[in-house]
């Protein structure tokens, strides 16, 4: 079996205006630590990382207390977000292929994520395997896996940060899921 242990970030500083270097605020920094006490239950064998500084730091703490490197993987990284994206946040559950102008299509966030996803679980089989990711990259993931999870599964984390969720795997196959950690922070 295969366990991969989905990390998404902690509480990032929004008044940073740079995505992709947005870093934790004290809050996130201080829950990073919890992600660390959850996950030093079991042997993490590997990590990965969308290249988003807010996802490396929340498992940083974790990866260093392993003694392990965090391998970034450009196709975990966040949604390209459009003009005007959360105007179309119902629209792009209800049609996966909607992306608004500049922005990302759910199934495209999706295909690179399951994509990425595969290559891990066929290179790690039988390990223990830490993806820090974000709300709507990890949203696509559960609902490749259970097309019930939608726009409400999707809400229900959306200010979970950060929220741990297990998903055990034999070979490619989900046999099971596991939420182990939801901290409800929002955006501050």
């Amino acid at each position: 079996m295969t366990s991969i242990f989905f990390v998404r970030h902690a509480q990032p500083d929004i008044a940073w205006e740079d995505d992709r270097t947005r870093p934790l605020t004290d809050v996130g920094l201080e829950d990073s630590k919890i992600v660390t006490a959850v996950l030093e239950k079991y042997t993490i064998d590997v990590f990965y990382s969308s290249p988003y500084k807010r996802s490396i730091d929340t498992i940083r703490d974790c990866a260093d207390r392993f003694k392990k490197s965090i391998q970034v993987d450009e196709r975990f990284r966040e949604r390209e977000k459009g003009i005007n994206s959360l105007q179309y946040l119902e629209k792009r559950w209800q049609d996966f292929s909607f992306a608004e102008e500049n922005g990302e299509s759910l199934a495209s966030v999706q295909q690179r994520n399951i994509e990425a996803l595969i290559e891990i679980l066929n290179k790690h089989q039988d390990k223990n395997i830490v993806i820090g990711t974000h709300g709507t990259a990890l949203s696509t993931v559960l609902h490749y896996y259970d097309s019930s999870f939608g726009l409400e599964g999707f809400k229900r984390i959306w200010f979970s940060m950060p929220y741990i969720i297990r998903l055990d795997f034999d070979g490619e196959r989900l046999i099971k899921t596991t939420e182990l950690l939801k901290v409800d922070r929002g955006y501050r």
